[in-house]
């Protein structure tokens, strides 16, 4: 009877699931939902060899990975191009009418704010799930969707297919999901998105498995069509048990423009967060015909919604000091939800765009999310003043450690010259263990900030002895033993990670990851590195005179020598024995251009950075480009940017970015 009642128990289990997830109609207690659950996942242990791969007790998570296997896409994960206003989405039109004679319809679907993935399936059982990746090789998360309820783990039909479809998180699941976060202490996700993709790249599934994911499929990539239309295609993926977001047929483009035009407003009503709309051709013949360019098919197009701005009151300019020095004002203002995420902070760039845009503490100000993602202040509302109104005094010396500052020649920025300041040498730790540099992982800025509070690391030398201080750490608030170990491991794996990134990860100034690599395949040893003369170092392509110049004046230095040699007694590799392999490919096929004063990184530097991430810096901005790296005061590029829709990054979001 074991069997028939393993057997009994999916069946049921199954049909609460698709009442509650699919219909929103529970149709039994949580309780006894759980109690269900919980026979079953007992039967299972008790007799493992009759368990099904499509059991329900694959959505509660399985064994932590080790890092992510890749799956290679049968058909590529096109990306789409944007268009902004009706004068693109006309100019789509036209080329689609000339291609197909007038004869042809549209479906406008909701373009979700998520993470999309091919789903695989065959004989009807879900086998695998992969991110997009770069629309060739994606990352094999088949444990993590396994564990959203609403992707069927057997399809309504034996058949083999592979779909696609975007993992989201739905508005409300967010806003808990924070409070959680919150409650333990840890760091609030930005928006959505970010906390959609961060879920499903877990590596442990059982994380998954609490976060209440959510997906919507939106096409057939691999098996038989049933029709030649894709809305009709739509109606049968819903069949199989797929869920599917709202379409829309619209019979000529002007339907299209008023529906696009409508939706600015109404997609705030929605649950979950759309930053713009998709407009596809409907009939799969006709679509073959378009074709395809390299990354986008010319029958399909998203409609970016504007920028959306919102008012606040400013309440004060705080000053954060970088790990180069450079002092940056922030705004701090009254909470204010922007883009499907709450935000209370905006950088000010410098004292140049304050004066620009004469903005002082107590103002009404308009913020928005350049790109859907970063904060930004873009204007103050004159009218609203009082006459209370303060201007912003900019600091006359480090707001950490009480050093005069200074403008250097032909910078806009204030910078805090002592290389002992404590916020300097703050970040300086968290650039050391960044990707981009040394790749320690489970080190964020909280456990930093930590263990700096509690004096058990200074610079980033000291991390490397944290292991003899180890029953200190673990009696520290959030730090429990597996967390302490898998830190102290990580750490301890970082020693052989070479010069090269040794050399990134010491921030030295003009000296970037790409410049580090150069510099460690050339000299191959710190020992030599250290001995070299000016004249040897300007001989290496594409190390020039001021570059030269800083990397002797840091290595000379008696503290950095200090720190070098603490580094060689722990065990740190000083040696390089790479390839040429690339760093990653975070950027591949990206075109990016960099407007502005960056903070942490030189022009070359950034520019290296991207190169070295499969992407390519270009000098203006269109409708083409990808990305606009921003620092202070952008100029014209970032304002063409804000225009075209272009997706704006500062830095912090471009380390993330580097930093996965």
């Amino acid at each position: 009877m074991t069997i028939e009642r393993m057997e009994s128990l999916i069946d049921e289990i199954n049909k609460h699931n698709k009442a509650y997830y699919e219909n929103d109609r529970p149709t039994i207690t949580d309780q006894a939902y759980d109690a269900l659950m919980q026979e079953l996942m007992t039967l299972e242990a008790a007799h493992p060899e009759w368990k099904r791969i499509d059991s329900p007790t694959q959505r509660v998570g399985g064994t932590p990975l080790e890092s992510f296997s890749q799956i290679t896409h049968q058909v590529k994960l096109l990306s789409l191009d944007n268009s902004y206003d009706e004068g693109d989405l006309r100019e789509f039109d036209a080329r689609v009418a000339k291609e197909l004679d007038g004869n042809y319809n549209y479906v406008l679907e909701y373009k979700i704010d998520g993470l999309s993935v091919a789903l695989t399936y065959e004989k009807g059982l879900l086998v695998s799930g992969a991110t997009r990746g770069n629309g060739e090789i994606g990352e094999d998360v088949t444990d993590n969707v396994r564990t959203i309820r609403s992707i069927p783990l057997r399809l309504e039909e034996p058949i083999d297919i592979v779909v696609r479809g975007e993992v989201y998180f739905p508005k409300e699941n967010f806003r808990m999901l924070n409070e959680q976060q919150e409650a333990a202490g840890l760091q609030a996700f930005a928006n959505p998105r970010n906390a959609a993709a961060g879920t499903l790249r877990q590596l442990d599934s059982k994380v998954t498995a609490k976060r209440p994911l959510d997906i919507f499929v939106f096409d057939i990539l691999q098996g038989t069509l049933p029709s030649d239309y894709h809305y009709e295609n739509q109606q049968y993926i819903g069949a199989l048990g797929f869920v599917t977001a709202e379409a829309t047929l619209c019979e000529t483009i002007d339907e299209v423009i008023e529906l696009c035009h409508a939706m600015i407003e109404k997609r705030h009503d929605l649950p979950y967060e759309i930053d713009g709309m998709v407009i596809k051709v409907n009939r799969i013949s006709q679509r073959e015909q378009l074709g395809v360019k390299v990354k986008s098919p010319r029958w399909a197009i998203a409609f970016k919604f504007p920028a959306e701005e919102k008012t606040t009151v400013l309440k004060e300019v705080v000053f954060q000091v970088g790990r180069t020095g450079v002092v940056t004002p922030k705004a701090e203002f009254d909470s204010v939800e922007v883009a499907g995420s709450v935000i209370s902070r905006a950088t000010l760039h410098n004292e140049d765009y304050i004066k620009e845009k004469d903005i002082r503490i107590g103002d009404t100000i308009v913020v928005q999310k350049a790109g859907d993602v970063i904060p930004a202040v873009v204007r103050v509302v004159t009218e609203n003043r009082t006459g209370k109104e303060i201007p912003v005094a900019m600091p006359s010396h480090c707001p950490e450690c009480g050093t005069a500052l200074i403008k250097q020649e032909n910078e806009v920025a204030l910078r805090c010259l002592n290389d002992y300041c404590p916020a300097k040498l703050r970040r300086g730790i968290e650039h050391f263990v960044s990707r981009t540099a040394m790749n320690i992982d489970g080190l964020g800025i909280s456990i930093i900030n930590l263990l700096i509070q509690n004096e058990l690391i200074r610079d980033y030398a000291d991390l490397y002895y944290l292991s003899d201080r180890r029953d200190l750490i673990v009696d520290l608030e959030r730090m429990g033993d597996k967390s302490v170990d898998n830190m102290l491991m990580a750490i301890e794996q970082s020693k052989n990670n070479g010069l090269d990134q040794l050399l990134s990860g010491m921030g030295i100034p003009l000296i970037g990851a790409k410049a580090s690599r150069t510099l460690a395949e050339q000299f191959k040893s710190m020992e030599a590195l250290q001995a070299a003369t000016y004249e040897t170092l300007v001989e290496v392509d594409e190390i020039g005179d001021k570059m030269a110049e800083s990397l002797i004046s840091f290595l000379s230095d008696e503290e950095n020598s200090r720190r070098i040699q603490r580094l060689a007694d722990a065990g740190v590799i000083m040696t390089y024995d790479k390839g040429h392999e690339p760093i990653g490919d975070v950027f591949k096929d990206k075109k990016i251009v960099l407007t502005g004063t960056l903070e942490d990184f030189s022009r070359n530097e950034a520019k290296a950075l991207i190169e070295a991430q499969g992407g390519k810096v270009i000098g203006s901005v269109s409708k083409k480009t990808d990305y606009v790296l921003a620092g202070a005061s952008p100029g014209s590029k970032y304002e063409k940017a804000l225009e075209l829709g272009v997706e704006i990054l500062d830095e912090e979001a471009f380390k993330l970015l580097i930093k996965g």
